[in-house]
């Protein structure tokens, strides 16, 4: 059978459900996850022994372990951040606009998602992935390769076990993870905390009265291939 059209629904499902944040109720189901992965036989045996280690930590971990790194993992910076277009606009007002046409692809592709998440949260992505052809889910994967490939390696620099799962999404998009430099990210919860009222904000922003007023200039972000349609 051509590789292109080789079944990956459950794959991209059960790698929906690991990149997800670790609840009591996902967590009792990895026994199940794991026989859907060796099953559907869509990832190689090194992709699946790699997985299979991560699903061990997920299930054996001390629960509030397992959580924290999750948190740790996807929800302190931007360098790991699940969210696709935060690689690509970060908080620019792009990415609304981006947001709104990738539900509308979901949309004409027969998915209509849950509210309560972005859809391009990556456990998103690949629900609307399960849901298509396999030659067309590996186009639709592979064309988030570049920012897969950041993730992966900012995982793999923290010697993540998550770095694994990243590493399988490739894999189904028929893509190889390739190295690609990261740079030292500031912390969302860092980057995010507004400045005192009345006492400017010298380093990140205006200066305090009477102090130099610093300009500074800000490189427009590259757009994602169109057929993200960001």
């Amino acid at each position: 059978m051509n590789k292109d059209n080789s079944p990956m629904s459950r794959s991209c499902r059960v790698l929906a459900r690991l990149l997800d944040y670790p609840h009591a109720q996902m967590r009792a189901a990895l026994p199940e996850l794991h026989a859907a992965l060796r099953d559907e036989a869509a990832l190689s045996t090194q992709r699946l022994e790699e997985l299979k280690a991560l699903i061990g930590t997920l299930e054996h971990g001390d629960a509030y372990a397992v959580e924290g790194r999750y948190v740790d993992s996807f929800d302190r910076g931007r360098a790991t951040s699940l969210h696709m277009f935060e690689h690509v606009h970060g908080d620019s007002r792009d990415r609304g606009p981006a947001l709104v046409d990738l539900a509308q692809t979901y949309e004409a592709g027969g998915m209509f998602f849950d509210a309560s998440e972005l859809p391009d949260y990556l456990p998103v992505v690949l629900e609307f992935a399960s849901t298509q052809p396999p030659a067309t889910a590996r186009a639709f994967l592979g064309e988030m390769a570049h920012i897969l490939n950041t993730i992966h390696s900012g995982l793999i620099k923290h010697e993540n076990p998550y770095a694994a799962a990243i590493g399988a999404v490739l894999e189904l998009a028929g893509e190889k993870p390739q190295a690609v430099p990261i740079s030292t990210d500031e912390p969302l919860d860092e980057a995010w905390v507004e400045p005192p009222a009345f006492d400017g904000c010298s380093s990140k922003g205006q200066s305090r009265p009477g102090a130099p007023q610093p300009i500074h200039i800000i490189k427009k972000n590259t757009p994602m291939n169109p057929g993200v349609r960001p």
